[in-house]
């Protein structure tokens, strides 16, 4: 499972941030560092779809770099989540997959929230709180 989580990104179908939340001791960026990995992130997945030669091509789902690993997951609706962790960190797909869960109980099913705004759920975030500490194997260091 994920070793180290260092950042969690939703972005909005428009390329918006709705969410972020750091989780990691390293890694952490400000609200503009944030905001400027969000938009750019949407944006090379873009093109990424459009310069693809493979057909259906979806987008980058994976960035491997020296010091970090980034793992996309796009749902249908072109909302994306992206996960920025330690490299080498296995299971990224399966824990955006249940982030994603996460999402559509504690998010879309919440009658007060509007689609494509930021997301302010507090169920929310504790829930992706303890699936992060039990993807690390840690309780509450």
């Amino acid at each position: 499972m994920a070793s180290n989580v260092y950042n969690l990104f939703i972005i909005n179908k428009s390329g918006g941030l709705i969410f972020y939340k750091d989780y990691g001791s390293l890694g952490r960026l400000d609200t503009n560092d944030s905001l400027r990995l969000a938009s750019l992130w949407h944006s090379m997945h873009a093109i990424s779809q459009q310069l693809s030669p493979t057909l259906g091509c979806y987008g980058i789902e994976l960035l491997e770099a020296d010091t970090f690993d980034l793992r996309c997951f796009q749902a249908l609706t072109g909302t994306k989540f992206f996960v920025v962790a330690e490299p080498g960190t296995q299971g990224l797909d399966s824990l955006l997959k249940n982030v994603y869960g996460l999402y559509v109980d504690y998010v879309l099913k919440n009658p007060f929230y509007e689609v494509e705004m930021p997301i302010r759920c507090e169920l929310f975030d504790l829930s992706l709180t303890q699936l992060i500490r039990k993807d690390k194997g840690v309780i509450g260091r």
